[in-house]
């Protein structure tokens, strides 16, 4: 009856919303007067988790498993759930937890409810806080299938420590033929992802061309921050297709979210209103993004950037 989390990893190390969703599934668990059981799909050191909270970890290890599959990855997550006979299940928001729970939800006939932001306010009935129409408004919704699924948004809940041994123990559920075979992967190296960035530093066509992007290369290695771009941008083959942020992109739950040059149409918008503090830089004063942002800056990027770039730099050697 323990409540399982599904925690994502990538080439055996564990991402922070792993830590987050462990969390998370140790606020349900107390409310429930029960456990937190962990699957793991191919990480290597498990014992962390026992830090935020889990009590038992079923660890699946096998090559086949490298590559991320979502039938494959929903077909394991439901043996671990009928194995531990759980009534939850807490995945994260990430794209690849998106994809997988819907077919997680078919297998375990259970209800999905995506993008909480907060631990139920009620465990009986089961009821949940959730964003809304673009992260403008929040609705609760109330799960009454026998098996529930929590889908937890980014930096929403935040990691809370609960430490404790973990007992980790080896899984091996059946693993179904998926008819994909992946050839090779190709990933940057020494850069902050957008999937697990607090900070993103994003440009738009304000920037007027790529041989620009210095600069908020720059602010992004300053602040620790990943980098983006608006959908222009990737269109117009300034910047890679894996940068696009918004609701056509990737979308972006960071802490803070700092748009230079960026005017902020409607889909743009969507796609970066869950992130908490928005920052925009535009020499426009009429840019919609104004209308969005916690806090605005109206004037020359090229100007405005390398100073902002200076003052960081000399507050970070004050502080060092």
């Amino acid at each position: 009856m323990s409540v399982l989390v599904y925690t994502e990893s990538e080439e055996g190390k564990f991402k922070k919303v792993a830590f987050e969703v462990a969390s998370y599934a140790k606020a349900v668990a107390d409310q429930m007067g029960t456990t937190v059981t962990a699957i793991t799909i191919n990480a290597d050191d498990v014992s962390e988790l026992g830090t935020y909270g889990v009590d038992k970890i079923l660890k699946v290890n096998d090559s086949k498993l490298d590559a991320f599959n979502a039938k494959t990855f929903a077909h394991i997550i439901k043996q671990a759930a009928e194995k531990e006979g759980t009534k939850v299940v807490v995945v994260s928001s990430s794209a690849d937890s998106k994809y997988l729970a819907p077919l997680l939800a078919v297998g375990l006939d259970a209800g999905y409810a995506s993008n909480v932001v907060e631990a139920p306010t009620s465990a009986d009935p089961f009821t949940v806080k959730r964003t809304a129409f673009t992260n403008k408004a929040f609705n609760f919704t109330t799960i009454d299938t026998d098996v529930k699924i929590v889908g937890v948004s980014k930096n929403a809940f935040g990691l809370k420590e609960n430490s404790g041994p973990a007992a980790a123990e080896e899984f091996s559920p059946s693993i179904p033929e998926n008819g994909v075979h992946v050839e090779s992967v190709d990933k940057a190296t020494n850069t902050v992802t957008i999937a697990d960035a607090e900070i993103v530093v994003s440009g738009g066509r304000g920037l007027k061309g790529p041989e620009n992007w210095g600069m908020i290369e720059e602010l992004a290695e300053v602040l620790g921050a990943a980098t983006a771009c608006s959908k222009p941008v990737s269109d117009l083959g300034w910047r890679p297709h894996g940068e696009h942020v918004g609701q056509t992109g990737k979308p972006v739950a960071s802490n803070l979210y700092i748009a230079i040059g960026i005017s902020g149409a409607i889909q743009h918008l969507a796609g970066i209103n869950a992130s908490k503090v928005k920052v925009v830089i535009n020499s426009d004063p009429e840019a919609p993004f104004f209308k969005a942002a916690d806090y605005g800056v109206v004037g020359d990027a090229f100007e405005v950037v390398p100073k902002l770039i200076e003052k960081l730099k000399e507050f970070k050697v004050q502080n060092a």
